[in-house]
Parts: structure tokens; C-alpha cells; sequence
């Protein structure tokens, strides 16, 4: 590859990571060319834009990033896919799923909701991550849960109230 090619692939990248508030680096050195396409088209399916990338140029791409993604060097040995997606959690199911299914896929690290995740042992605790529509639901249910306590409160005050003008009316 030419000096002017790998700089159109840097920024390239570069380019994709602005799009992208998460990415996941993934060991594929197992994969055959079948489960290859199984999971493309399941990064697809996903919202998630899988991409095979030489470490050298990662490297690169890393350094010419603002903020100190230097951390993530250190994982950037052998073949590496980056997994990037807007979701926390997707990428880490899909890998769950690949590594269960095949054991062939691996974490070697995430960069999700502007923290560092480096080894599989993370994996579990980024499936757990939830994402931005998932908080918007949990947060919904905990104020409808509010409101109709708050109704049954009053609708059962009525009742009390009706229950001591009645007694006092008997006097």
C-alpha cells in the first residue's frame, strides 16, 4: 500500500470513529470465511459497522484522534475487526453470541460512553450497559409507576374522606 493510500484509509477511519459514539476491538484470527459473512451480515442487521483494520494503521488513526486513545495500543496485536455502533451494548451481544455459538470471536477491548474496557472479562458488564432508548424506557416506567400510585392514592382518599364526613354527619 502506498504512502498516499494508507492516508486515505486513516482518515478514512478516522472518520467513521467521529460518527460513532462506541467502538469495540475484536480478535477474528479464528474466523473462516463463512462465519465471516455470518457476521457481517449480522453487524448489518445490527447497526453496526464492522471493519478489518492492519494495527499499524490503527495506531495511527488513534494518535491523530483528540483525546488519549493510546491506551488501546496495547491490545493491537494479531488480526483485529473494530465493531463500531451508537449503541453501548449491541456490539457486546453480538460478540456474547459469536463466542458462545463458535468460540471464535474475541473482546480484546471497548471504548463505549467514553470509558475503556480492555479484555474479555468486560464483556459481561458491557452487555449490561444500557442503551439511550433503553434508559428513556426505564425512566418512563418509573414516572407512569409514580403517577398511578399517586392516582390510587388519591382515588382511595376520596373514600376515606367520604367515609369520615359520613360518620360525622351520624352524629
Amino acid at each position: 500500500m502506498r504512502k498516499e493510500e494508507k492516508g486515505a484509509v486513516i482518515k478514512q477511519i478516522a472518520t467513521i470513529i467521529g460518527k460513532y459514539t462506541n467502538f469495540y476491538l475484536t480478535d477474528v484470527a479464528m474466523l473462516n470465511a463463512s462465519t465471516t459473512n455470518t457476521l457481517r451480515k449480522e453487524c448489518n442487521k445490527q447497526g453496526i459497522k464492522l471493519i478489518v483494520v492492519k494495527n499499524t494503521l490503527f495506531k495511527k488513526v488513534l494518535a491523530q484522534i483528540e483525546g488519549n486513545l493510546s491506551v488501546l495500543n496495547t491490545v493491537l496485536k494479531g488480526n483485529t475487526a473494530i465493531m463500531f455502533s451508537n449503541n453501548a451494548n449491541t456490539p457486546a451481544k453480538l460478540i456474547k453470541t459469536f463466542s458462545d455459538e463458535v468460540n471464535i470471536l474475541k473482546l480484546k477491548a471497548a471504548y463505549v460512553q467514553e470509558g475503556f474496557y480492555l479484555g474479555g472479562e468486560n464483556l459481561d458488564f458491557l452487555i449490561s450497559i444500557k442503551s439511550k432508548n433503553e434508559l428513556i424506557g426505564d425512566i418512563i416506567v418509573l414516572l407512569q409507576s409514580s403517577v398511578k400510585r399517586i392516582v390510587l392514592t388519591l382515588n382511595s382518599g376520596e373514600q376515606t374522606i367520604y367515609e369520615i364526613l359520613k360518620a360525622l354527619l351520624k352524629r
